[in-house]
Formats: C-alpha cells, sequence, structure tokens
C-alpha cells in the first residue's frame, strides 16, 4: 500500500508540474508580467513553487539552506513570501523554470525517502495541523489552483489553451 501511495502521489506532482510547465512555457512577455489579482503573473509562478518547496521540506532553517537556494540567493531575496503583503520582486521565466525543475528534483528526492511513519507524523508545520501525508496532497491542491489562474489569464490575454494532464500522462504519450 505504501509504495502504491508514493506512486500515486508522484504521479500527481508530475501532472501537476507539467501543467503550471505549459503554463509557463506558454505565457508570452506581453503577459507575463499581467495582474492577476493582487499578484503578476511571474509572481504567481514563483509563489506556487516557493510554497510547493516549502513544504516539501522540514522547517524553514533547512528549506533557507538548501543548496539552490544558496546558489541563487537574487532569487530569493529577502524571502518576501514568508511576509503578510502582496509581493514586488519580479521573476524572468528562466528562473522560474529552474526552479520548477529544482522542485521536480525534490519531490522525487523526498516521496522516496517517505515511509508509513512518516507519511502518519505530523507534517512539521504548525500552520497545517495535519499529517505529511495530507500535507502532499495540500501541496498539490496549491499548485493546482494557481495553475488555473495561470491557465485562464493565458486563455483570456493570450488565447492560449492550456491541455489536461493527468497521471501517468508520460505513459499515454
Amino acid at each position: 500500500m505504501l509504495d502504491t501511495f508514493k506512486e500515486v502521489i508522484a504521479n500527481q506532482f508530475d501532472a501537476a508540474f507539467s501543467m503550471l510547465n505549459a503554463c509557463i512555457d506558454k505565457c508570452p512577455e506581453t503577459v507575463w508580467n499581467s495582474r492577476i489579482a493582487n499578484y503578476l503573473f511571474c509572481q504567481v509562478a514563483f509563489h506556487v513553487l516557493f510554497w510547493t518547496d516549502f513544504y516539501l521540506g522540514q522547517n524553514e532553517e533547512a528549506f533557507r539552506q538548501q543548496r539552490f537556494h544558496r546558489a541563487h540567493e537574487h532569487f530569493f531575496g529577502d524571502y518576501e513570501e514568508f511576509e503578510d503583503r502582496a509581493p514586488v520582486s519580479l521573476y524572468d521565466k528562466t528562473s522560474i523554470s529552474a526552479y520548477l525543475q529544482h522542485c521536480r528534483r525534490k519531490v522525487s528526492e523526498v516521496v522516496a525517502a517517505e515511509t508509513a511513519e512518516t507519511l502518519g507524523a505530523r507534517s512539521g508545520f504548525e500552520r497545517r495541523a495535519f499529517s505529511r501525508a495530507e500535507l502532499h496532497i495540500y501541496n498539490i491542491r496549491h499548485i493546482q489552483h494557481h495553475t488555473a489562474h495561470l491557465s485562464l489569464r493565458l486563455r483570456l490575454d493570450a488565447n492560449q489553451g492550456i491541455p489536461w494532464i493527468g497521471s501517468g500522462w508520460r505513459r499515454q504519450v
């Protein structure tokens, strides 16, 4: 059962990331800094990756000390995502794509390392008072939520459609 759960979670992360990647790839420069509610397109893309990355970890200190973060300090700046305010930083498409690849690798490593005990334990985050297993599902829902915003913006502003990518999509191609 544990192997099945880990495969399902990994597949759903992969499908969610693939749809997010399609939004990033298809976004024309004229839309990249367009407004989506209180954020810009590029800020929404960063936001979803930031929190996905964060909740795949164990705590804030370990999050900030990751090799990817240390190698891209300019990208993360003062970690404004932790502030209770709208972001001001702008992000280029190349950096966002690199961050997406970091998150994909991290998902693979984290999910592979999960055990029945770690999945059943508390999430490790005060703001998320549920199990680590549920935290993974929460994380996937967060990716999907913001990918829907980006997809709608692309449809309205650039007449770009984003295809549905489901579980096991690579096997279907």
